[in-house]
Protein backbone atom coordinates (compact mmCIF):
# COMPACT_ATOMS: atom_id res chain seq x y z
CA UNK A 1 0.00 0.00 0.00
CA UNK A 2 1.40 3.32 -0.96
CA UNK A 3 -0.56 6.38 0.57
CA UNK A 4 1.53 9.20 -0.88
CA UNK A 5 -0.95 11.47 -3.36
CA UNK A 6 -0.35 15.30 -3.29
CA UNK A 7 -3.87 16.68 -2.82
CA UNK A 8 -4.84 20.00 -3.85
CA UNK A 9 -8.57 21.07 -3.32
CA UNK A 10 -8.01 23.75 -6.10
CA UNK A 11 -7.14 21.18 -8.88
CA UNK A 12 -9.82 18.63 -9.04
CA UNK A 13 -7.23 16.43 -10.88
CA UNK A 14 -5.43 15.38 -8.00
CA UNK A 15 -8.16 13.93 -6.05
CA UNK A 16 -7.87 10.32 -5.32
CA UNK A 17 -10.30 7.77 -6.46
CA UNK A 18 -10.89 3.55 -5.44
CA UNK A 19 -9.17 2.55 -8.43
CA UNK A 20 -6.07 3.55 -6.46
CA UNK A 21 -5.32 0.61 -4.11
CA UNK A 22 -4.79 2.96 -0.79
CA UNK A 23 -8.26 5.04 -1.53
CA UNK A 24 -10.27 1.89 -2.83
CA UNK A 25 -12.15 2.15 0.78
CA UNK A 26 -12.29 5.76 0.48
CA UNK A 27 -13.39 7.23 -2.83
CA UNK A 28 -12.62 10.64 -2.65
CA UNK A 29 -13.28 11.37 -6.29
CA UNK A 30 -17.10 9.58 -5.94
CA UNK A 31 -17.63 12.53 -3.59
CA UNK A 32 -15.97 15.63 -4.30
CA UNK A 33 -15.79 15.84 -8.27
CA UNK A 34 -15.09 19.12 -8.57
CA UNK A 35 -12.87 21.63 -6.46
CA UNK A 36 -14.64 23.72 -3.80
CA UNK A 37 -15.21 27.07 -3.66
CA UNK A 38 -12.85 28.58 -1.19
CA UNK A 39 -13.84 29.12 2.89
CA UNK A 40 -14.64 32.38 3.58
CA UNK A 41 -13.34 33.96 7.01
CA UNK A 42 -14.50 33.25 9.99
CA UNK A 43 -14.29 33.91 13.90
CA UNK A 44 -12.65 31.54 16.33
CA UNK A 45 -15.38 30.92 18.29
CA UNK A 46 -15.45 29.50 22.26
CA UNK A 47 -12.01 27.60 23.08
CA UNK A 48 -11.57 23.97 22.20
CA UNK A 49 -11.76 20.81 24.41
CA UNK A 50 -8.11 21.10 25.76
CA UNK A 51 -8.66 24.40 26.41
CA UNK A 52 -8.27 23.96 30.58
CA UNK A 53 -4.90 21.57 30.31
CA UNK A 54 -2.84 25.22 29.17
CA UNK A 55 0.00 26.04 27.20
CA UNK A 56 0.26 27.44 23.71
CA UNK A 57 -1.67 27.77 21.08
CA UNK A 58 -2.33 27.65 17.39
CA UNK A 59 -4.97 27.94 15.08
CA UNK A 60 -6.82 27.53 12.24
CA UNK A 61 -9.89 28.51 11.22
CA UNK A 62 -11.51 27.56 7.54
CA UNK A 63 -7.23 27.20 6.66
CA UNK A 64 -6.22 30.33 7.50
CA UNK A 65 -3.71 30.93 10.31
CA UNK A 66 -4.54 32.94 13.38
CA UNK A 67 -1.16 33.75 13.98
CA UNK A 68 2.40 31.33 13.63
CA UNK A 69 2.33 28.34 11.91
CA UNK A 70 5.04 26.52 13.01
CA UNK A 71 6.17 25.71 17.01
CA UNK A 72 9.48 24.83 18.35
CA UNK A 73 9.65 23.24 21.38
CA UNK A 74 12.56 23.15 24.09
CA UNK A 75 11.73 21.65 27.57
CA UNK A 76 8.47 20.52 29.32
CA UNK A 77 5.74 22.45 26.96
CA UNK A 78 1.90 22.18 25.97
CA UNK A 79 0.64 22.79 22.51
CA UNK A 80 -2.97 23.19 21.66
CA UNK A 81 -3.33 22.67 17.75
CA UNK A 82 -6.69 23.50 16.66
CA UNK A 83 -8.20 23.28 13.18
CA UNK A 84 -11.36 25.18 13.28
CA UNK A 85 -14.32 24.88 10.39
CA UNK A 86 -17.05 26.93 10.11
CA UNK A 87 -18.29 26.98 6.43
CA UNK A 88 -20.90 25.69 3.91
CA UNK A 89 -20.09 23.65 0.73
CA UNK A 90 -16.51 25.46 0.38
CA UNK A 91 -13.48 24.17 0.89
CA UNK A 92 -9.94 24.85 3.07
CA UNK A 93 -6.61 23.87 3.17
CA UNK A 94 -3.94 24.23 6.32
CA UNK A 95 -0.16 23.59 6.98
CA UNK A 96 1.97 23.42 10.58
CA UNK A 97 4.67 22.48 11.41
CA UNK A 98 6.05 20.74 15.16
CA UNK A 99 9.55 20.43 15.91
CA UNK A 100 11.03 18.95 19.30
CA UNK A 101 14.44 19.47 19.56
CA UNK A 102 16.76 17.05 21.91
CA UNK A 103 15.61 16.75 25.37
CA UNK A 104 12.12 18.39 24.32
CA UNK A 105 8.99 16.89 26.44
CA UNK A 106 6.01 18.38 24.07
CA UNK A 107 2.05 17.51 24.58
CA UNK A 108 0.15 18.11 21.71
CA UNK A 109 -2.98 18.40 22.10
CA UNK A 110 -5.02 18.84 18.63
CA UNK A 111 -8.62 19.50 18.27
CA UNK A 112 -10.70 19.10 14.37
CA UNK A 113 -13.72 21.02 15.42
CA UNK A 114 -16.34 21.53 12.93
CA UNK A 115 -19.53 23.26 11.98
CA UNK A 116 -21.76 24.32 9.34
CA UNK A 117 -22.16 21.88 6.19
CA UNK A 118 -20.89 19.75 3.74
CA UNK A 119 -17.47 21.91 3.67
CA UNK A 120 -14.00 19.96 2.67
CA UNK A 121 -11.36 20.46 5.02
CA UNK A 122 -7.62 19.34 4.02
CA UNK A 123 -4.94 19.55 7.08
CA UNK A 124 -1.09 18.79 6.36
CA UNK A 125 1.03 18.89 9.83
CA UNK A 126 4.74 17.50 9.99
CA UNK A 127 6.24 16.42 13.11
CA UNK A 128 10.23 16.34 13.69
CA UNK A 129 11.34 14.34 16.79
CA UNK A 130 15.19 15.05 17.82
CA UNK A 131 16.80 12.22 19.25
CA UNK A 132 15.97 12.43 23.18
CA UNK A 133 12.88 14.51 22.65
CA UNK A 134 9.40 13.06 23.47
CA UNK A 135 6.25 13.62 21.58
CA UNK A 136 2.66 13.22 22.31
CA UNK A 137 -0.45 13.91 20.32
CA UNK A 138 -3.62 13.12 21.29
CA UNK A 139 -6.35 14.28 18.76
CA UNK A 140 -9.99 14.82 18.73
CA UNK A 141 -11.80 14.44 15.50
CA UNK A 142 -15.72 15.66 15.58
CA UNK A 143 -17.18 16.97 12.44
CA UNK A 144 -20.78 17.26 10.73
CA UNK A 145 -22.07 14.24 9.49
CA UNK A 146 -21.87 15.96 5.57
CA UNK A 147 -18.27 17.18 5.42
CA UNK A 148 -15.23 15.97 3.96
CA UNK A 149 -12.32 16.08 5.82
CA UNK A 150 -8.84 14.88 5.45
CA UNK A 151 -5.59 15.09 7.14
CA UNK A 152 -1.90 13.92 6.32
CA UNK A 153 0.91 13.78 9.01
CA UNK A 154 4.40 13.24 7.82
CA UNK A 155 6.55 12.39 10.91
CA UNK A 156 10.12 11.80 11.13
CA UNK A 157 11.34 10.03 14.68
CA UNK A 158 14.97 10.76 14.84
CA UNK A 159 16.75 7.61 16.80
CA UNK A 160 16.70 8.27 20.20
CA UNK A 161 12.97 10.08 19.89
CA UNK A 162 9.84 8.95 21.56
CA UNK A 163 6.55 9.74 19.57
CA UNK A 164 3.01 8.66 20.75
CA UNK A 165 -0.20 9.28 18.87
CA UNK A 166 -4.09 8.76 20.15
CA UNK A 167 -6.47 9.22 17.03
CA UNK A 168 -10.23 9.79 17.69
CA UNK A 169 -12.67 10.49 15.24
CA UNK A 170 -16.44 10.44 15.01
CA UNK A 171 -16.84 10.27 11.23
CA UNK A 172 -18.10 12.39 8.68
CA UNK A 173 -19.45 12.08 5.07
CA UNK A 174 -15.27 10.76 4.37
CA UNK A 175 -13.30 11.75 6.81
CA UNK A 176 -9.78 9.99 6.52
CA UNK A 177 -6.65 10.52 9.03
CA UNK A 178 -3.14 9.13 7.15
CA UNK A 179 -0.27 8.94 8.83
CA UNK A 180 3.08 8.82 7.49
CA UNK A 181 6.35 7.79 9.69
CA UNK A 182 10.02 7.55 8.94
CA UNK A 183 11.36 5.46 11.95
CA UNK A 184 15.04 5.92 12.74
CA UNK A 185 15.32 2.78 14.95
CA UNK A 186 18.49 3.10 17.85
CA UNK A 187 16.61 2.97 20.27
CA UNK A 188 13.35 5.12 18.98
CA UNK A 189 9.78 4.39 20.39
CA UNK A 190 6.99 4.76 18.32
CA UNK A 191 3.22 3.96 19.49
CA UNK A 192 0.22 5.08 17.19
CA UNK A 193 -3.41 4.14 18.27
CA UNK A 194 -6.46 5.17 17.19
CA UNK A 195 -10.30 4.68 17.85
CA UNK A 196 -13.57 5.49 15.95
CA UNK A 197 -17.54 5.45 17.19
CA UNK A 198 -19.38 5.78 14.25
CA UNK A 199 -23.37 5.90 14.05
CA UNK A 200 -25.64 6.69 11.42
CA UNK A 201 -23.92 7.19 7.65
CA UNK A 202 -20.78 8.09 8.88
CA UNK A 203 -17.22 6.98 7.65
CA UNK A 204 -13.43 7.23 9.17
CA UNK A 205 -10.43 5.69 6.95
CA UNK A 206 -7.62 5.77 9.60
CA UNK A 207 -4.49 4.75 7.09
CA UNK A 208 -0.95 4.99 8.52
CA UNK A 209 2.64 3.68 6.92
CA UNK A 210 5.40 2.90 9.41
CA UNK A 211 8.75 2.84 7.75
CA UNK A 212 11.53 1.28 10.03
CA UNK A 213 15.09 2.59 8.87
CA UNK A 214 17.95 1.81 11.72
CA UNK A 215 18.26 -0.81 14.36
CA UNK A 216 16.25 -1.89 17.26
CA UNK A 217 13.78 0.24 16.95
CA UNK A 218 10.40 -0.08 18.41
CA UNK A 219 6.69 0.19 17.59
CA UNK A 220 3.14 -0.35 19.52
CA UNK A 221 -0.29 -0.40 17.50
CA UNK A 222 -3.22 -0.56 18.55
CA UNK A 223 -6.81 0.28 16.52
CA UNK A 224 -10.42 -0.38 17.84
CA UNK A 225 -13.29 0.93 16.42
CA UNK A 226 -17.36 0.29 16.69
CA UNK A 227 -19.88 1.25 14.01
CA UNK A 228 -23.71 1.48 13.60
CA UNK A 229 -26.80 1.86 11.43
CA UNK A 230 -24.58 2.51 8.06
CA UNK A 231 -21.54 3.64 9.59
CA UNK A 232 -17.95 2.34 7.64
CA UNK A 233 -14.77 2.29 9.23
CA UNK A 234 -11.62 1.59 7.61
CA UNK A 235 -8.22 0.46 8.87
CA UNK A 236 -5.01 0.59 6.67
CA UNK A 237 -1.78 -0.19 8.97
CA UNK A 238 1.37 -1.35 7.18
CA UNK A 239 4.75 -1.54 8.87
CA UNK A 240 7.93 -1.48 6.87
CA UNK A 241 11.17 -3.10 7.70
CA UNK A 242 14.03 -1.95 5.73
CA UNK A 243 16.70 -3.48 4.64
CA UNK A 244 19.49 -3.04 7.41
CA UNK A 245 16.83 -2.43 10.08
CA UNK A 246 17.58 -5.60 12.28
CA UNK A 247 16.63 -6.16 15.97
CA UNK A 248 13.46 -4.35 15.00
CA UNK A 249 10.13 -4.76 17.63
CA UNK A 250 7.02 -3.78 15.78
CA UNK A 251 3.37 -5.18 16.85
CA UNK A 252 -0.08 -3.70 15.27
CA UNK A 253 -3.88 -4.64 16.69
CA UNK A 254 -6.64 -3.63 14.93
CA UNK A 255 -10.22 -4.48 16.23
CA UNK A 256 -13.67 -4.03 15.86
CA UNK A 257 -17.28 -4.40 16.68
CA UNK A 258 -20.09 -4.42 14.28
CA UNK A 259 -23.53 -2.96 16.22
CA UNK A 260 -25.83 -2.80 12.95
CA UNK A 261 -26.91 -4.84 10.50
CA UNK A 262 -25.61 -2.84 7.21
CA UNK A 263 -22.75 -1.27 9.42
CA UNK A 264 -19.33 -2.26 7.76
CA UNK A 265 -15.75 -2.25 8.61
CA UNK A 266 -12.73 -2.98 5.83
CA UNK A 267 -9.10 -3.72 7.91
CA UNK A 268 -5.95 -4.25 5.69
CA UNK A 269 -3.18 -4.69 8.32
CA UNK A 270 0.02 -5.25 6.58
CA UNK A 271 3.55 -6.03 7.35
CA UNK A 272 6.75 -5.55 5.10
CA UNK A 273 10.16 -6.99 6.13
CA UNK A 274 13.29 -7.47 4.59
CA UNK A 275 15.34 -7.73 7.33
CA UNK A 276 16.85 -9.97 9.73
CA UNK A 277 16.04 -11.09 13.77
CA UNK A 278 13.49 -9.19 13.79
CA UNK A 279 9.80 -9.90 16.34
CA UNK A 280 7.08 -8.48 14.14
CA UNK A 281 2.98 -9.50 14.31
CA UNK A 282 -0.04 -7.96 12.88
CA UNK A 283 -3.97 -9.25 14.19
CA UNK A 284 -7.10 -8.17 13.06
CA UNK A 285 -11.00 -9.10 14.51
CA UNK A 286 -13.94 -7.69 13.86
CA UNK A 287 -16.76 -9.23 15.48
CA UNK A 288 -20.29 -8.67 17.45
CA UNK A 289 -20.75 -8.31 21.57
CA UNK A 290 -19.98 -11.34 23.49
CA UNK A 291 -23.54 -13.07 24.27
CA UNK A 292 -22.54 -14.59 26.90
CA UNK A 293 -21.24 -11.53 28.63
CA UNK A 294 -24.43 -9.81 27.78
CA UNK A 295 -26.81 -12.62 29.02
CA UNK A 296 -24.47 -12.61 32.23
CA UNK A 297 -25.02 -8.98 33.20
CA UNK A 298 -28.60 -9.25 32.17
CA UNK A 299 -29.17 -11.95 34.52
CA UNK A 300 -28.01 -9.87 37.11
CA UNK A 301 -30.07 -7.26 37.14
CA UNK A 302 -28.85 -4.80 33.89
CA UNK A 303 -31.25 -3.84 31.55
CA UNK A 304 -30.13 -4.48 27.97
CA UNK A 305 -29.16 -1.68 26.49
CA UNK A 306 -27.04 -0.35 29.79
CA UNK A 307 -25.16 -3.91 29.07
CA UNK A 308 -24.44 -3.20 25.58
CA UNK A 309 -22.85 0.45 26.34
CA UNK A 310 -20.76 -1.02 29.44
CA UNK A 311 -19.33 -3.47 27.13
CA UNK A 312 -18.78 -1.13 24.33
CA UNK A 313 -17.39 1.29 26.63
CA UNK A 314 -14.72 -1.23 28.23
CA UNK A 315 -14.38 -2.36 24.72
CA UNK A 316 -13.02 1.05 23.35
CA UNK A 317 -11.72 2.38 27.00
CA UNK A 318 -8.29 0.28 26.21
CA UNK A 319 -7.31 2.43 23.73
CA UNK A 320 -7.97 5.18 26.00
CA UNK A 321 -6.23 4.07 28.80
CA UNK A 322 -3.02 3.71 26.95
CA UNK A 323 -2.80 7.94 26.91
CA UNK A 324 -0.35 8.21 30.04
CA UNK A 325 -1.23 12.09 30.28
CA UNK A 326 -3.89 12.21 33.22
CA UNK A 327 -5.54 15.15 32.06
CA UNK A 328 -5.80 14.69 28.65
CA UNK A 329 -7.06 11.28 29.26
CA UNK A 330 -9.97 11.97 31.02
CA UNK A 331 -10.75 14.98 28.40
CA UNK A 332 -10.72 11.71 25.89
CA UNK A 333 -13.00 9.50 28.36
CA UNK A 334 -15.21 12.45 28.60
CA UNK A 335 -15.61 13.07 24.77
CA UNK A 336 -16.15 9.69 24.03
CA UNK A 337 -18.48 8.35 26.71
CA UNK A 338 -21.31 11.61 25.23
CA UNK A 339 -20.78 9.77 21.64
CA UNK A 340 -21.95 5.95 22.97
Amino acid sequence: MTVLHKIDLTDAATFPSRREEAWKYSDLRRYLREAPEPSPTTAIGPPGPFYDLGGEAIVFANGRAVGVTDFIASGDQTLRLRFISQATETGHTASARVVARPGAKLLLLETHEGSGSAYVAHNRLDIDVAGGAEVTRIVLVDEPHDAISLTEIDVRVAPGGVYRQTTMTGGAKLQRQETRLMHGGEGAEVQIDGLYALSGERHTDLTSVVRHHGLNGVTSQLTKGVVRDTARGVFQGKIVVERGADGTDARMGHHALILGERAEVDAKPELEIYADDVQCAHGNTIGNLDESALFYMQSRGIPADEARALLTQAFLFEVVDRIAHEGAREVVRSWLTARL
